[in-house]
C-alpha cells in the first residue's frame, strides 16, 4: 500500500503552525522595533551640513555660550538656528578666506541664508517651547547630548512620545540649579533625587497634568 505522508510531514505541520502562531508576535515586534530604529527616530544620525559646523570646536574649545548663536531658547518656543550675521561676528575677522566657509560669505554678500538642514525636528502635531523647559531647569544637554563633543552634530536622544512623557512623569533626576542649566559639563550629584526633588519645589513644578495629552498636543 502507498504512503500518502512523508516521513517528515509531521514535522513540516508542527513548523507551519507555530510560524503561524508566531507571525502576529513577529510583526508586532518587529515594527515595533522599526518605529524605535534610528531610522526612523533620526537618533544618532550626522546630516551633511552647508558648512561642517563643530559644535565641539565652538563650545568645546572656544567656550560659547549656547545663547550666543541660539539666542531664542530662554525667550522662545525656538532656540533659533542663527543668521549668517551671527556667524561672521567672528569670521570677518577670523578665518576670512577659508574655503571651508565660502558658503557663508557668499550668504552675507547676497542675503540668502544658509540652508542648513535640521538634526531635530519634531513633527508638527507636537508642541515644545525651549523657553518653559529652561526656566524650569532643564539643561540644554539633557536633550541635545554632549555638543561640545560632537565634530558634527548628531540627534543624542530619540526624542519619541514615550521618552519625553518618562521626563513629565518623574522630571527630578533632570533638574539642575538656574546657574547650571547652560553648563556642558554638568552631572547629576551622587544625591540628585533627593535635590531633584527640591528644585522641583523651588521651580514649583506639579506633575499632576503634565502627562495629559493637551500639554503636548495643542
Amino acid at each position: 500500500m502507498a504512503q500518502i505522508f512523508t516521513p517528515y510531514a509531521d514535522a513540516w505541520v508542527r513548523v507551519f503552525l507555530f510560524g503561524l502562531a508566531a507571525t502576529p508576535a513577529l510583526v508586532v515586534g518587529g515594527g515595533y522595533a522599526i518605529t524605535r530604529s534610528p531610522y526612523v527616530t533620526g537618533q544618532h544620525l550626522i546630516h551633511l551640513q552647508p558648512i561642517p559646523f563643530s559644535h565641539e570646536h565652538h563650545v568645546g574649545f572656544d567656550g560659547l555660550d549656547c545663547r550666543y548663536c541660539h539666542f531664542g531658547a530662554e525667550t522662545s518656543r525656538w532656540a533659533g538656528i542663527p543668521p549668517t550675521e551671527v556667524c561672521m561676528t567672528c569670521h570677518s575677522q577670523l578665518f576670512t578666506q577659508a574655503p571651508l566657509l565660502e558658503p557663508a560669505r557668499r550668504s552675507l554678500a547676497t542675503g540668502t541664508p544658509i540652508a542648513w538642514r535640521r538634526v531635530r525636528a519634531l513633527p508638527d502635531y507636537a508642541y515644545f517651547d525651549h523657553s518653559i523647559h529652561l526656566a524650569k531647569g532643564v539643561g540644554c544637554t539633557t536633550c541635545h547630548g554632549q555638543v561640545d563633543q560632537m565634530p558634527l552634530t548628531l540627534q543624542a536622544e530619540p526624542m519619541t512620545m514615550g521618552w519625553c512623557i518618562d521626563c513629565h512623569r518623574n522630571p527630578a533626576p533632570y533638574l539642575r540649579k538656574p546657574e547650571e542649566v547652560f553648563a556642558d559639563s554638568w552631572s547629576p550629584p551622587p544625591d540628585q533625587n533627593e535635590e531633584g526633588r527640591k528644585l522641583m519645589a523651588h521651580y514649583q513644578i506639579d506633575t499632576t497634568h503634565l502627562i495629559d495629552c493637551s500639554v503636548c498636543h495643542r
